[in-house]
């Protein structure tokens, strides 16, 4: 503040005169046009530089912010189509191991019938080949219990039909 008053100060010192009531208006208009002629003159071309170049930094900051948000609204429509193409893909990619899950699972069911009558089979040779085991086996302990007992002695024609009925 007080060095606001030492400037102010000597305006106030020579302003005040003689105090004779006359005043000096036109001069001091005229002088306060010049000053602010010659102050324009000097200062006008900076300000218009200063301005001028500062409009262009901001100019040219919003034409970079709108190529950045250009090209990243076209790299979000490329990010949304590869998103698309690979949900696309995605949604194929189930499909198709749908089809092949069916496939095997088709393939599992044809083998495993084949096996199964594979087994069934050769579980029915297995049981004729257990039964004519069985029969031989039966005809053999009867035939050497006949032998075997001394009390049973039989002829040929009576053992043959003996062996006839058990064969069949």
């Amino acid at each position: 503040m007080k060095n606001f008053l030492v400037l102010i100060f000597p305006f106030y010192a020579f302003a005040a005169g003689n105090g004779s009531g006359e005043y000096d208006i036109i001069p001091r208009v005229v002088n306060f046009i010049l000053f602010a002629a010659i102050l324009y003159y000097f200062i006008a071309t900076p300000l218009k530089n200063f301005y001028n170049g500062r409009i262009t930094k901001i100019a040219s900051r919003m034409n970079e912010i709108q190529e950045k948000l250009i090209a990243s609204k076209n790299h979000k429509l490329e990010m949304m189509k590869k998103l698309d193409l690979a949900k696309q893909e995605a949604i194929n990619a189930v499909v198709l191991a749908k089809k092949e899950a069916e496939i095997i699972a088709d393939k599992i069911d044809n083998e495993t019938k084949m096996e199964l009558k594979a087994l069934e089979k050769t579980f029915e040779e297995h049981k004729e080949y257990e039964m004519r085991r069985m029969e031989k086996e039966v005809v053999q302990a009867v035939l050497d219990e006949i032998f075997d007992d001394e009390s049973l002695q039989l002829q040929q024609k009576e053992i043959l039909n003996i062996m006839m009925k058990k064969v069949s």
